[in-house]
Formats: structure tokens, sequence, C-alpha cells
């Protein structure tokens, strides 16, 4: 009787001092996001937020993971995408979260909604599988205030796109993005970007560039967006950092010590980076910017007069010859809408399905022909694995998917999109040990948590988060390739985001527990 009483006595004890949670993970070796190693230890899980965390922890859980022989880390974040208008057609973005991706960083490249709170709202009424923050995109400003005109700003039209960057900033947004590629950034001259950046600066924001060039003209291009950071007095991001052109192979030996000497003088800059050698945009890159004023009608009515169309071959045979290509055959059709049958083409393979002559000149005349139609998503190979890897060795560098949601089937896509990050870890971790488990970890959460202030993500700590992957380092592997983009990365067994299992033995639920995450100028106003 006594030692049934004993018993009673230290049941009760215990149950006092255990709690109870929804998700507890156990026998995983844990990297927490620190850059730190691993160790073995267990994570308990409740109510959306990590409690207990170590070797050991006292809870009755609704729902064990053993993730023995498994990494157990922070969810990955996505530093670089363009979901805008593709949310809906699969809020389970299903391509990111079995790439291990738990939030991602939109509204790059100077393109996004520019009602950012009527966005936010709109990202937490839909629910998404994965968490979703904005940058406020400084193209889609200036075209709300003054289209695609090829000018400055007048000081009234400057008032207008501060309000709007202002609005936008205490609505959510994490910084200001950039497209100076891009109609009508690359339109825009330095100290408008500056006035824009200092008013985002004002609000704790970062400014993220898609740079001017990213080839002959890289090291300008760099220093106008150190400028920009110097003067504005904001946190700099720049993306997917990269030489483009075999002419420019060898560069980063230059680039990077710019982002070293730039720290070094008290900038906050960082980099991302697309571990691909291939890059992908819009095809109208390949069209001088002066063209590409105003709207497609315009665009169409200038493609059709002899002398402009004269003027843009010529440029771009210009830049074919600095490439040292005799074809367009660099430059591959993702996704073209009026005839699928391109898509997955080169440009080169296209011009000869047309049954044109097999020279440089006509492949242009393709070009111009897919523009008058509409333009067409295009990925351009043309990066060395040599730069690829120097850049990759930069500690504050973040990896980006410069992607959107795919939906199976559609167009052929630059593989990125499935893969980034399983890419990483199998090819430049695991295979040719570019750089360790644990820093690759850091730089897919820690990191880019800091640089956009999404203070409760990418640590496993107490009291953050429950956004967490659970993967086998010896099986994580990208599928996706340029010939079949469409295919999910393999080896991540787990994913959790906000407390909630998403993806159980590497299939994903259909769970959408994602929500909108608010910059630190938020306003609830």
């Amino acid at each position: 009787m006594k030692w049934k009483l004993s018993l009673l006595l230290v049941t009760i004890a215990f149950s006092a001092q255990s709690q109870d949670c929804d998700i507890l993970i156990t026998n995983g070796k844990i990297i927490d996001g620190t850059g730190n190693n691993w160790y073995y230890g267990n994570i308990a899980v409740k109510n959306g937020k990590i409690i207990q965390i170590g070797r050991d922890v006292n809870v009755v859980a609704k729902k064990t993971i053993d993730a023995k022989g498994l990494i157990v880390a922070p969810g990955f974040i996505d530093v670089h995408t363009h979901l805008e208008d593709d949310e809906k057609k699969d809020p389970n973005a299903t391509n990111f979260i079995l790439d291990g991706v738990t939030t991602c960083v939109t509204g790059n490249c100077g393109s996004s909604n520019v009602d950012i709170r009527k966005y936010l709202n709109w990202i937490d009424s839909l629910k998404l599988s994965i968490n979703v923050a904005t940058l406020i995109g400084h193209n889609d400003v200036r075209k709300a205030v003054m289209g695609r005109a090829n000018r400055d700003a007048t000081v009234e039209e400057m008032k207008q796109m501060e309000d709007i960057v202002d609005k936008a900033m205490k609505d959510g947004a994490v910084g200001l993005s950039t497209g100076l590629i891009y109609i009508p950034g690359t339109y825009t001259k330095t100290p408008e970007i500056v006035a824009l950046a200092k008013v985002a600066a004002k609000y704790d924001g970062v400014y993220a560039s898609h740079m001017r060039d990213e080839g002959d003209s890289v090291t300008y291009a760099i220093e106008e967006a150190l400028t920009i950071g110097r003067e504005a007095k904001i946190p700099v991001e720049i993306s997917h950092f990269k030489l483009s052109g075999q002419h420019n192979w060898g560069r980063s030996k230059e680039t990077v010590p710019m982002i070293e000497a730039a720290r070094k003088e008290g900038i906050e800059v960082t980099i991302d980076q697309s571990p691909y050698t291939a890059s992908s945009t819009s095809i109208s890159t390949l069209i001088p910017d002066e063209v590409l004023a105003d709207g497609q009608d315009s665009i169409k009515a200038r493609l059709q007069r002899p002398e402009v169309k004269k003027y843009v071959v010529n440029s771009m045979l210009a830049r074919l010859k600095k490439r040292k290509l005799k074809h367009f055959s660099y430059a591959v059709v993702a996704n073209f809408s009026p005839d699928t049958s391109y898509n997955g083409k080169s440009i080169e393979q296209i011009n000869l399905m047309k049954g044109r002559k097999h020279k440089a000149k006509e492949e242009a005349l393709t070009v111009i022909d897919i523009m008058m139609n509409g333009g067409a998503s295009a990925v351009f190979h043309g990066m060395s694995e040599e730069d690829i890897k120097r850049i990759m060795q930069y500690p504050f560098n973040m990896f980006a998917s410069d992607a959107s949601i795919r939906v199976l089937g559609a167009g052929v896509p630059h593989p990125r999109g499935y893969g980034t990050n399983a890419r990483v870890l199998a090819k430049y971790v695991r295979e040719e040990k570019v750089i360790s488990l644990e820093e690759a970890i850091r730089r897919m959460t820690t990191l880019p948590a800091q640089k956009f202030q999404l203070k409760d993500r990418g640590l496993l700590k107490e009291g953050m988060a429950a956004d967490i992957v659970i993967f086998d380092e010896k099986e994580v592997k990208d599928i996706s390739t340029f010939e079949k983009p469409h295919a999910y990365s393999k080896g991540f067994h787990y994913v959790i985001v906000n407390g909630v299992l998403t993806v159980d033995n590497e299939k994903h639920l259909g769970i959408r527990a994602g929500k909108a995450l608010y910059g630190p100028g938020h306003s609830n106003q």
C-alpha cells in the first residue's frame, strides 16, 4: 500500500513539473542558426513557439517526431522572391516548403504591391503555407506617380513618392527595393533613390537593390548601391550578387573586396546569391532601355519603325560580340504565352524553328518579334562556377531563389524555384565542401532574420517562433534541372511553420499556417 502511495506522489510531482506541448522533436542533431557546431537535443513546441530546447526536455507531447539521424534547423528564410500575384496559384507554396523555406521576403527588384497594408492583410486572409514579409518596390512607386516616363521626377512627384514609401513603411514594409535594370528604374538617377531610401531609413528599413549593372559596369553599380547606403544611412542588401557574361568571369576577385571594404568603413552591407550559373528575367533586358519607355503600345510602335529596329539589332549584336558569342544560345525562353512551343528553347533554336537563317542578326529580329507580342520570361546562361564559389565563401552572403510560387508543369522556369537550398546543401556543402553545414544554415536563417529584422525568426531558441525544418544531410538534394525543372527537392522530412506540422515524411499536408510578417516601422494607427 505504501509503495502505491509513493508512486502516486512521484507521479503527481512529475506532472506538476512537466508541461504539455503540441510537438516534441527528439534525438535530433540541432543546428541552431548561430553558426555554432551541432549538438544532440530535443525541442518542445507549443502555441507556435519553442518552449524548451536542450538535452533535458520535460514535456508531455501531443505528437512526437523522432529526428534520429536528422538535422534540426530553423526554417529557412528566402530573402529574394517575387510572389506578387502568384500566391493564389498555389497557396501551399509547395516548391518553397519542400525546399525547407518557411519565410519569403518578396517585393524585390523594385516590384511590389504599392498598398502594403492591403497586401499584408490579403496575405493573412489568404493563408499561405509560408510566412511573407515584403519590401516596397521603387519601380511600382514611380509607375504609380509617373508611369513609365523617361525623365526626372518633379518636386511634387518626389513628394508623392516619398509619401507612398512613408505609408508603406508604417504599414509594415521591411524596406525599399530597386530594380535599376528595369523600366522605369533604369531612368532614375541616384539622388531620387537616396531621397526615398532616407524615408525607409526613418523606420529602420533596408535598401535592397537589383543593381544597375551586373556585368561590364558592375563595380560602378556596386559603388552606387554603397553610396545610397552611405548617404541615406540605411543598411544595404545587394541582390543576386554575380558576374554576367563570359568576359567578366573572375571579377569576383574585385567585387567581393568592395563589400569587405564597405563593411570596414561602417556601411551595413550584405549580399545574396542564387547558386546557379544562369539567371532568369524578362527577355526585354536584351532590348536597349530607351526603347522600353511608356507602355506596350508605345514599345510596339517604336519597334515597328525601321530605324529603331535597326538600332535595336545593332545594339544586340554589339552585346553578343562583347560576350564573345556567335549566337543567342545563352538566352532560353522560360514562358511565352502566345506560343508555348517556344518554352525551353534558346533564341537560336526558336529562330531556326521559324525557318530563318542561322545568323545572329536574324535571332535579334526573333527577339523583337517576341517583344512585339508581349515579351517573355527567359533563362540566361552566362556565369562561372569559380565566381559562384568565391562569392559563396563570403560570410555576409545569403542564399536566395529569386523565384515565385511554382505551378507544376507551367512553362520551363529556372530550377532555382524548386531547389535553391537543397542545391547549396547537397552540391556546395556535402559534395564540394565550399562551406560548412553550420555556416550554410546560418546564412539561410539567422543572417537574413537579422538583416530584415524578423525578430522572432531564424533561430532555435526558447521563445522564438517555431519555424523548424528537419532534413537528412546525406540525402538532401535538388532534383530540378534546366531541362526538367518541375521537380521538388528531396530530403526535407519535416517542416513546421508557426508551430504547425506542414510537411510529414516529405509529404505536404496541405496545411497553411503561414502569416504576414511586419517590418519595424509598422503602426496600427
